[in-house]
């Protein structure tokens, strides 16, 4: 069944807007953070290496279990929970339970991605799914982008805890939005098989997707991650705001991503089209090297719209090869090898930060950008396209 009603999707659009918004609210703080805890640059970039860890194993378990449960309501049920997280961290005085809630939060976000990506797949046609992933990760772009800006704008004015108190409100209203969404036809009550993974894995061209977008996040985590810590080397007025604007480039990751098919028509190949992602994407991380934090702002735009170039191809040709074959599974594998790379990246690459700088942070994040590359091209032999 296609999405044929607007009704039915602009519910999951919202709520994909919020939970990305949840995900991502922290970074631009970090530095305030870092200073009202006393903690150091590494100790505050773990609020997002906590919560992309369980973001990278959870999808599996949600992967079976959309086997079976309706993604509706397993979405009833998730996204209540994060409201109260986020209400939690906005009252606590403890770094260490700021990290426990992110932890949970990270837990909670892929049960809420992996139903909102199988209830999609589930209700479009084999002609619709490139559009509607397309739509989909577009929706994802703008959450990473209006959480990280508005977290920045609203803790400049008010101070951080509002940030989340903000968050908690609008989650509230993403609850209640799913109210409107009518289940998907064709959930089986069959008990899950862990051999659906292997099955999944074994297919032709799978594996290399997953590890390509492995590459491709550990590449974005780590500079979106410890880009703010850039901007407070090269300039002493970067507060919460300003950091918060530096993630505009975000918006042309909208661009990129809802342009994905007409780009893969016109190239007449999604692989064309993921090689091309990443040469772009390399290019890009070259041009970060500059101590201009003008250029630096327009490079973030290059560096997004490329990845979001290889994301939205991506996710759509992995459940454009799965048909109507174990699709919880198939984007619960999705979702785990690209978060891996995030709790990777979130974290590793900031160590070659501190001991090599800027620069040997970027070289490693090109070699990595290189493998990922391989990884596509192994993806044109397999299928032959």
């Amino acid at each position: 069944m296609s999405l044929r009603k607007y009704s039915e999707i602009l519910p999951v659009i919202f709520n994909t807007i919020m939970v990305l918004s949840v995900l991502y609210a922290p970074q631009p703080l970090l530095p305030v953070l870092s200073l009202e805890f006393d903690i150091s640059r590494e100790a505050a970039a773990a609020l997002t290496t906590v919560t992309f860890i369980p973001l990278a194993i959870a999808p599996l378990a949600y992967g079976y279990l959309l086997e079976t449960i309706s993604p509706i309501r397993v979405l009833k049920i998730t996204v209540p929970l994060l409201v109260v997280t986020e209400l939690c961290f906005a009252g606590t005085s403890s770094f260490s339970i700021l990290i426990l809630i992110r932890l949970i939060q990270g837990l909670l976000v892929p049960a809420i991605l992996t139903s909102l990506m199988t209830y999609l797949s589930g209700r479009s046609s084999a002609d619709t799914i490139q559009r509607v992933m397309a739509i989909y990760i577009a929706a994802t772009i703008f959450g990473g982008f209006i959480g990280r800006a508005t977290s920045g704008l609203i803790a400049n004015l008010f101070g951080w805890r509002f940030s989340f108190l903000a968050l908690a409100f609008t989650l509230c209203i993403g609850f209640l939005t799913l109210f409107r969404l009518p289940e998907i036809d064709g959930i089986r009550a069959t008990r899950p098989k862990p051999k659906v993974l292997f099955e999944v894995l074994r297919r032709p061209a799978f594996l290399s997707v997953y590890l390509s977008v492995f590459c491709l996040f550990l590449i974005f985590a780590a500079v979106m991650n410890f880009l703010p810590f850039r901007l407070t080397e090269l300039s002493d007025q970067a507060n919460e705001l300003r950091i918060g604007l530096m993630y505009s480039g975000y918006m042309m990751g909208i661009v990129t991503s809802l342009g994905a098919p007409k780009f893969i028509s016109w190239i007449k190949s999604e692989t064309a089209t993921l090689r091309v992602g990443f040469i772009c994407l390399f290019v890009t991380l070259l041009g970060l090297a500059t101590n201009n934090v003008w250029i630096l702002f327009g490079m973030m735009f290059l560096f997004c719209g490329a990845m979001f170039l290889v994301h939205s191809t991506a996710s759509g040709l992995v459940n454009q090869l799965a048909g109507s074959q174990h699709r919880g599974m198939t984007n619960g594998l999705y979702v785990a090898f690209y978060y891996a790379g995030g709790s990777i990246g979130s974290f590793a690459p900031g160590i070659i930060y501190s001991h090599f700088g800027w620069n040997g942070f970027l070289m490693i994040l090109a070699l990595v950008c290189c493998a990922g590359y391989i990884c596509i091209s192994r993806v044109r032999i397999l299928t032959n396209s």
